[in-house]
């Protein structure tokens, strides 16, 4: 792939036929505040700044990215060659060669998924509100069941990529997000930290990898929260709603050749 230095290659031991990247705001066309790579449709970007910018990204994945229409749900959606863009769900699985799983963010969190044949692939986008869910299941306890269900992943061969996200230093929330995931699991309250009057810090990253561990899986590979994966201290690289407010949108791909 010939992409800007900026974009991520997933560092991970998938097969060798299984392919992810995850863009930056470079190498595209939108002018201010999209400035370049933006790849949202809804974010009030010129329709055809938009259009160029999926081109780009398209021919250089050399795959068929397919662009949900993301609500913060729980949805997963299978993919098939008829699939357009635009469906509504918050996750795709894939099993055809050359249709990219993709997801768009801009402070929420990408997951890349494959299984361990490299047979099939997904991905999930996980805002909080996604990844906690209702009763404890979210979004990735969603598309752990489509893939264990109608796939038959095993937990120890599947691995799971976390993308850029809004950092635990930079993540500020109000109680209610705290209750929501320690209503689930009292272990979540080590994912906070104080911060000011009523207001926590939260570790998105470190949240996911909890929900992801208690599913069984092991093999978890990416953002560990260090500062480089995120989205609002690195401006330059990545877009980010809660920094800028207006903002573009960069995606996270998997899909197999």
């Amino acid at each position: 792939m010939n992409t800007p230095a900026s974009w991520i290659v997933p560092e991970w031991p998938a097969p060798a036929h299984v392919r992810a990247i995850c863009s930056s705001r470079d190498g595209g066309v939108s002018q201010g505040p999209y400035d370049s790579l933006n790849l949202g449709d809804h974010v009030g970007d010129a329709p055809q700044a938009v259009a160029t910018n999926r081109k780009i990204f398209c021919d250089a994945i050399q795959a068929r990215p397919v662009f949900l229409t993301q609500v913060h749900g729980s949805g997963v959606v299978p993919l098939t060659a008829q699939t357009r863009d635009g469906v509504q769900a918050d996750a795709c699985v894939a099993t055809a060669r050359g249709l990219a799983c993709t997801i768009m963010v801009a402070d929420c969190l990408p997951l890349l998924f494959t299984t361990g044949d490299g047979n099939t692939v997904a991905a999930a986008h996980a805002g909080w509100r996604g990844l906690a869910g209702q009763g404890g299941q979210g979004i990735l306890e969603s598309v752990w069941e489509r893939l264990r269900r109608d796939h038959g992943a095993r937990a120890e061969e599947t691995m799971a990529w976390l993308g850029p996200c809004i950092g635990p230093q930079a993540f500020e929330v109000g109680p209610e997000v705290k209750a929501a995931f320690e209503a689930h699991d009292a272990n979540a309250s080590a994912m906070f930290k104080p911060h000011t009057e009523g207001k926590w810090l939260a570790d998105l990253a470190g949240l996911a990898r909890m929900r992801l561990q208690a599913l069984g899986l092991r093999q978890l590979h990416g953002n560990d929260g260090g500062a480089k994966w995120c989205t609002v201290a690195n401006r330059a690289t990545f877009f980010s709603h809660r920094r800028d407010r207006v903002s573009g949108r960069f995606a996270a791909s998997i899909w197999r050749t």
